[in-house]
């Protein structure tokens, strides 16, 4: 077993074989789930896991957790950590630090419903309108090879182009 980055390399390179052989290998379902626990806390779970929200108190939350909008971020620059970490090792790379760091604006009228001024330049759709990601890393590569290594991260990097295309969604409500 070849470790690099604390991951099997040889059981990485089974898994991209594997959907190499199966393309249908490659289609996988993701699920979770979310229970409202009073006020802006939520409880989510996907498989055995569980993630608390809240809002922070300038937005009448109780600060006991960072909201939605602070995970995704959180989850972008977790996705892109795991595909240097695992692109790295599958190249022979040998990582010594990997740090993110990710900043996103949002305007809060369209959260609230509210029609802002055209003089503010603000958008009435809720939701990112950029976000910034500054990625610094080190590891047993010349410059050149880290670059390269960052293009293909950041092109293949599941939730960094799930926020950068639409993507269909479709709702249902059962009212109990």
């Amino acid at each position: 077993m070849a470790l690099i980055n604390g991951l099997d390399t040889e059981k990485l390179l089974q898994v991209v074989e594997q959907v190499k052989q199966n393309w249908e290998a490659g289609r996988t379902v993701w699920k979770a789930s979310s229970k409202w626990k009073g006020g802006f806390q939520v409880e989510t779970s996907s498989r055995e896991f569980t993630i608390n929200f809240d809002e922070p108190e300038m937005l009448c939350g109780t600060d006991t957790a960072a909201n939605p909008v602070e995970v995704v971020l959180q989850a972008y620059g977790a996705c892109l950590t795991i595909g240097f970490a695992m692109n790295a090792a599958v190249r022979g790379i040998k990582l010594e630090d990997i740090q993110i760091d990710l900043e996103g604006e949002i305007d809060l009228p369209g959260f609230l419903g509210l029609e802002p001024p055209e003089s503010l330049n603000m958008d009435k759709l809720p939701g990112y309108k950029s976000i910034t990601v500054k990625i610094k890393i080190k590891g047993d590569a010349d410059a050149e090879t880290l670059k390269q290594l960052y293009e293909h991260v950041i092109s293949t990097s599941p939730v960094g182009i799930t926020l950068s295309r639409p993507v269909d969604i479709k709702t249902e409500i059962e009212v109990l």
